[in-house]
């Protein structure tokens, strides 16, 4: 179960961070960057929000019972 759900997590997360890096890379990205100095807020939450389940997937898949 522990696995299965670090699997899902790592996974999601990984998609997150692919699409935040797109809106990040995207035109209007480069123009609120241009106009507040900041990406859009939806470029930051994607890749905090990525990132965030992607360590989390990682460690749950990691932290599994040694035999």
């Amino acid at each position: 179960m522990k696995k299965a759900l670090g699997a899902a997590l790592l996974i999601g997360g990984l998609i997150l961070l692919f699409f935040g890096w797109n809106e990040y890379d995207s035109f209007a990205s480069d123009v609120s960057e241009a106009f507040t100095g900041s990406p859009t807020d939806n470029a930051v939450w994607y890749l905090t929000g990525g990132g965030v389940a992607a360590v989390a997937g990682l460690v749950l898949l990691l932290s599994g019972k040694k035999k």
